[in-house]
């Protein structure tokens, strides 16, 4: 079987939600922001925001890529990674 390969990491990116509750990602290449209400994680498929309340990052591996976080989550939002803007972009924000 043949494996996309995921933008230029490389790295398989994946979601698993559970009952709106948590959430794990893998293919993470960086965290961000974070507070109790927004997560933006970047992945080799672009920029991931994640909504909600009571956001907790439960888990963070930088080796592997993989993210697990617990809370109300309302939406995930995608932004193209051609989109993504610099660090002076995202101080406007």
């Amino acid at each position: 079987m043949a494996e996309e390969k995921a933008g230029s990491g490389g790295r398989p990116h994946e979601l698993l939600m559970q009952d709106r509750k948590s959430l794990s990602v893998s293919g993470v290449s960086d965290v961000d922001s974070f507070d109790d209400q927004t997560v933006v994680l970047y992945t080799d498929r672009g920029e991931l925001t994640v909504k909600g309340t009571a956001l907790h990052i439960d888990r963070l591996d930088v080796e592997t890529g993989e993210v697990a976080l617990t809370g109300n989550i309302y939406g995930l939002m995608y932004t193209d990674e051609r989109e993504k803007a610099g660090w002076l972009g995202r101080l406007f924000r």
